[in-house]
């Protein structure tokens, strides 16, 4: 949506008088722009809507939406809106649930008990809904920039003379931190795109991000495949250095996604409100960490739901790419699903055109403008 402001020209003097006026209390007491409200008078009627939000009217009645997060920064969208009142402006409260894992969320997601949620591809997930566990697909909410990935390989700093490019990755220890997930995936198409098999490589299995770090510096591994802000971190501690980027072998990789409940995708008034509002957040974060824009606002926000606490290393980080327009990999999804398959991960099949769902991004972003 192309965005402008509304400027009424002054003619009397009396206006001036007042404008003036007011621009002596603002220097007095400094206060926070209303937001632009636009008033709806349905045809043949009286009764006039404010609209805060400037396009849809809020919600007659408050409503609630339980989202499953767990402070992961590809959470951005969930937290701007609601820090910048985006929900709030079509009478949505959105409250956070901590799960200890996926296992427990996808039953209740999909029995309405939680409204949305994100979710990262794994075999287990995707098996949950070969067996029945109905849940959507629905949003991007995380993937590689490229030149700029993530979640992507490092190299000890014991490496940097003798792995120079990714054929120079045979015969080393490379640390991964599961199979048959979005980590395993990435690893197998690096080796494809190294022209290696799995014999040309050592694999290790390191499931927590942080050990890495350690490993690494000891010299015990040799790369790994890891992920922010460790990676920030581990350089900044001279643990190792970023080798390459995940977008040279894997340019279009979904990481994570929006899913929602399908009792939640019925109730399409609340629905589209909530869509409307996350993309507006995640709107602000491409506006702060692409294009510089407020950036200092939407790290506060960051600092305030995740766990990176430092705002000086929101500088050294690769944030994670959110799409703006909520568009995901779908292709890539399916390419995932069918490696997982392939290795004998997967039991049954899944019907993407239901599992799948974009309708009501597509729908948001016809409302509120595809974003510039």
């Amino acid at each position: 949506m192309k965005w402008g402001e509304k400027v009424k020209g002054f003619k009397y003097g009396w206006i001036m008088m007042l404008a003036a006026m007011l621009l002596l209390v603002g220097a007095c007491a400094k206060q926070e722009p209303a937001p632009e409200t636009k008033v709806e008078k349905p045809a043949g009627g009286d009764t006039v809507v404010e609209t805060p939000s400037g396009d849809l009217a809020p919600l007659d009645k408050r409503v609630k939406v339980l989202i499953a997060e767990d402070g992961a920064a590809s959470g951005a969208g969930f937290y701007i809106a609601k820090e910048k009142g985006y929900f709030e402006d079509y009478n949505i409260e959105v409250e956070f649930a901590d799960f200890a894992n996926s296992d427990d969320m996808l039953p209740a997601l999909a029995a309405g008990e939680v409204d949305i949620a994100g979710g990262v591809s794994t075999a287990s997930f995707f098996n949950a809904i070969a067996q029945g566990i109905d849940v959507r697909i629905i949003a991007d909410k995380g993937h590689n920039m490229p030149g700029k990935s993530y979640f992507t390989f490092v190299i000890g700093n014991h490496m940097v003379d003798e792995i120079k490019d990714y054929p120079d990755f045979r015969g080393k220890k490379i640390a991964v931190s599961s199979r048959n997930s979005i980590d395993g995936y990435i690893y197998e198409e690096m080796l494809k795109h190294a022209g290696l098999t799995e014999e040309d490589v050592e694999y290790v299995h390191i499931a927590d991000f942080g050990a890495m770090l350690g490993a690494i510096d000891a010299g015990t591994i040799d790369a790994a495949l890891s992920i922010e802000p460790l990676i920030a971190q581990g350089v900044a501690n001279g643990f190792h250095v970023r080798f390459k980027d995940a977008t040279d072998y894997a340019p279009e990789s979904q990481i994570a996604m929006v899913l929602a409940s399908p009792k939640f995708m019925g109730e399409e008034d609340v629905s589209l409100r909530f869509m409307a509002a996350y993309l507006k957040g995640v709107r602000d974060y491409n506006d702060a960490f692409f294009k510089g824009e407020g950036k200092d606002e939407i790290v506060d926000i960051m600092v305030q739901h995740t766990a990176l606490k430092d705002p000086e290393l929101w500088d050294k980080v690769n944030v994670t790419g959110l799409d703006p327009d909520g568009e995901m990999f779908v292709d890539d999804i399916k390419k995932q699903y069918e490696t997982y398959k392939a290795n004998g991960a997967i039991l049954g099949d899944i019907d993407f055109d239901k599992a799948v769902d974009t309708s009501l991004a597509e729908e948001a972003v016809e409302i509120i403008g595809e974003y510039e």
